[in-house]
């Protein structure tokens, strides 16, 4: 635990925007249904200055005209990297991501993926309940 909860003070120290590292975290827990990290998530992206229209339209972001081009990206790389059963990562999906973010701040959006990835897997596994 002090090994992850050290990777994921080093990937809340990127470059990212708060809210949109938020947004990240939170649609990969969408995807993988972690009921306790849907809840954290909401909540950080809302005190970050998120708005809950954004928030419930989520789900839908391909649907909406609620987010930005670089949002869309990092969304679309959140989703292949968080359904890796469908496949690979497209090059169509990392050229999208790569166009709207530094290769830093490219390196820091899949460390944020991967980190939330794996704590909605440690979520599965200990069925954490949302916090009151």
């Amino acid at each position: 635990m002090k090994a992850m909860n050290a990777l994921d003070a080093a990937v809340g120290r990127s470059a990212l925007e708060p809210t949109l590292a938020e947004l990240v975290r939170l649609r990969a827990s969408q995807i993988n249904g972690c009921a306790y990290c849907i809840d954290m998530h909401s909540r950080d992206a809302l005190a970050c200055g998120e708005t809950e229209r954004r928030i419930f339209g989520l789900p839908a972001w391909r649907e909406t005209p609620f987010f930005t081009e670089r949002e869309r990206a990092a969304l679309a790389l959140t989703e292949s990297m968080t359904r890796l059963s469908d496949g690979a990562v497209s090059d169509e999906v990392y050229a999208a991501a790569a166009a709207q973010f530094s290769d830093n701040e490219l390196s820091d959006l899949i460390w944020a993926i991967a980190v939330i990835n794996t704590w909605n897997r440690l979520g599965a596994a200990a069925h954490p309940w949302p916090l009151d």
